[in-house]
Formats: structure tokens, sequence, C-alpha cells
């Protein structure tokens, strides 16, 4: 039964954590390690109930919202869902295209190309193959992300200063940037949209008391697959605060290829790069199935995979056409991410907290306060992110 927690976890371990766990670490060590933790708490709270809606109520969470929505609310529900979207397919083929320049010296312009061709022959997988199989997949990807990101930590283990980095605080703008860039990495909105709908396709309106069952069995999956994701984006930061701190050009992530070479050895660098590639493909592949189950869900309108490959895949080639500093654009799409958040978590909490969408199975009490106080505190990061870039 284990499976979908898995595929939507490969969006918590997409090339943007890699821009800003890395930078987060480089810059300021462990002083961000709360960031992460807490965000990797609230990850696998609400991809619980996002699962847990599915199950339960027989829809998926766009489905959910179009229920309730007038059309031109939908439309525009949709359309920031839409940036998300491309936002998120910014990031990871941004992502593959580096590691492919890394690995074989190809042009930024042809490894974005290469990786849409790549990922879209993986969701072929899905579409023709079925579910089971494209969850096999994924997996397997998320093993090779896991062992090519935390490779370095053999080499270089954190010190004891790590647990001060659970002390939450900030030091300047620049890191409450970083932090809204972290969460966005780490909490995103196309895995807590896709969430439900991989549940619910995976094992159908559950009814009776089957119910209890599958939802004990989906918790496990989380938290498993919540667990493997967490600990590669904290590897990720550990290994910039401890080997990587001072290095030449590490705002770039090609730079800190570079600086894990220097520092690491060229074994553990060529496993980041495996790492970093398998990263872009397979989170560019599920961040696409993401976007059509919202487009469905939302707008009940269904297009060819080729198109909906296309439409997302064109502003990130033209941005790397442009010259625009890649490494600035994935932290950059993590911060739209971020701002996307509140847009997936407020609906998804106040369903799971009704009684007439999830009856029996409404959320306790308790569940209900922790969610709402994520969700007020993630707000607020961003409005005072907000604030604190347009007054400089």
């Amino acid at each position: 039964m284990l499976g979908p927690a898995f595929v939507a976890a490969i969006a918590y371990v997409d090339p943007g954590n890699v821009a800003t766990n890395t930078a987060a670490g480089a810059r300021y060590g462990y002083l961000l390690v709360w960031v992460l933790v807490a965000a990797n708490v609230v990850a696998g709270l609400v991809q619980y109930l996002s699962a847990k809606l599915g199950l339960v109520s027989g829809r998926s969470l766009p489905e959910a919202v179009r229920d309730r929505l007038p059309r031109p609310a939908r439309l525009a529900y949709w359309g920031q869902a839409e940036i998300v979207a491309m936002a998120t397919d910014l990031a990871e083929v941004l992502g593959g295209a580096i590691a492919l320049n890394i690995l074989f010296d190809l042009p930024l312009l042809w490894g974005g190309l290469i990786t849409g061709v790549v990922s879209t022959a993986l969701l072929f997988v899905q579409d023709r193959r079925g579910q089971k199989p494209f969850e096999r997949l994924i997996t397997t990807f998320l093993v090779v992300i896991a062992c090519g990101f935390a490779a370095g930590l053999l080499v270089s283990p954190p010190t004891a200063e790590v647990f001060g980095g659970l002390v939450p605080r900030f030091d300047g703008t620049d890191s409450v940037l970083l932090a809204a860039g972290m969460l966005g990495a780490t909490v995103m909105p196309h895995a807590v949209y896709l969430h439900s709908a991989l549940a619910r396709d995976r094992h159908g309106h559950v009814t009776g008391s089957a119910v209890r069952r599958v939802l004990a069995a989906t918790r496990v999956d989380v938290v498993m697959a919540m667990v493997l994701a967490g600990a590669v984006n904290l590897a990720l930061l550990l290994v910039a605060a401890s080997a990587l701190r001072g290095a030449d050009n590490i705002d770039e992530v090609s730079g800190v290829h570079a600086a894990i070479g220097s520092t690491l050895g060229g074994g553990i660098a060529f496993l980041f790069a495996i790492g970093l590639l398998a990263s872009g493909l397979a989170s560019t592949a599920v961040g696409n199935y993401s976007g059509a189950v919202v487009l469905d869900g939302l707008l009940h309108v269904r297009v060819p995979l080729m198109l909906r490959r296309v439409v997302t895949l064109v502003p990130a080639l033209a941005l790397l056409a442009s010259g625009f500093d890649p490494t600035a654009a994935l932290v950059l799409s993590q911060v739209v991410l971020s701002m996307g958040i509140p847009f997936a978590l407020v609906p998804l909490v106040r369903l799971t907290s009704s009684v007439a969408t999830m009856g029996d199975h409404v959320n306790r009490r308790a569940t209900t306060v922790c969610a709402w106080i994520a969700v007020v505190a993630i707000i607020a990061l961003n409005l005072t992110l907000v604030v604190l870039v347009a007054t400089g």
C-alpha cells in the first residue's frame, strides 16, 4: 500500500532545494536548520491531510475546490496555480540542465531541452503503464537522489554546532529570503494538490471499515517518504555548512559542484551531479503530472500530454536562452512557490476540518489547531519577506 507519498516526496527534493539549502548552509552555517526541520514537519502533516481528503471524500483537492467556487473564482484560482506550476517546472528544468552541463559540458539550453524530453518519457510510463509502475520508477529516482546528495556527509560530517541551528532565528533580510525559498522548496503547493489525487486513484474512494486501515497505511507511507526527503534536504545544508563555508562562487549550483570537488573529492562531486540530474528529471515529470491534475480538477479540462509539457517547458527554455543567471532563477522560483502555499493549505485545512466533507474522519481538534498554526506562520513569513524586499 506504499507508494503515493514517495511520488509526492520527489517535489521536496527537486533542484530548487539544492540552490536554497546549499546557499543557506554556505552563507549561514547551521543557522537555518530549524527552517528545514519545521518545514518537513509541516510537509508531513499537509501531505497526510491531502491524501486523507482524497481517500475519504473521493475528490482531489482541486476537484473539491471547484465544487465550492463560482467559475470566475475558479479561473483566478487556476491562474495562480498555473504560475506556481511554471515556477516549479522552471526550477526542475534548470536543475536538469545544470546537471547535464556539469556532467557532459552541454549548453544549458540543450540540457533543458533534453530534460524536458526525458521527463516526458517518464510521464508516458504513467500514462500507458499505470500508477504503480510510475510509483516504482519515481521511487528509484528518489533513492538515487538521496545517495547523490547525502554522500558528502560520509567525508565531512556535521559538528555539534548543528544543534544550535534548531533555535528559530534570522540574521538579516537575506536570511529571511532564503528561509522563504527553503519553505517554498520544502512545502510544495503542487505536491499538496497531487497527493490527494494519487491516494484516491491508487486506493479509490474508501468507505466503511476499510477507511481506518487505509488511513493507517497512508500515515506510514507519508512518514517514511517525508523522513527520507527531509534527510536529503538536511544533508544538503549540512554538507554546505561543514565543507563549503567561504568557498568561491557558492551562489551558483555549478560553483557548489566545483567546491564539493575541491574539498570533498571528485567522486563525491560526481555523485552530487548524478543526484542533481535525477532530481531534475523525476521532479519535472511529477510537476507536470500535478499540473494536469490541477487543470482537470479545477476546470474539468484535459489537454494532451505533449501540449501540457510544452506550456510549462517553453518559459524555462526561454529563460535559459536569455542568459539569465540560472541559480538566481532557481532561488527566486522557490520564493514564488512559497507565495502559492497558502492557496493550497487554506482550503485543504478547511475541507478536512469539515464534517460535511469528511464525516466521521474529520480532523481532530488538535490536528486542526496545528494545521492552522502552520498556515498562519507560513503566511506571516511570506508577508515579512514581501515587506523586507519592497523596503530594500
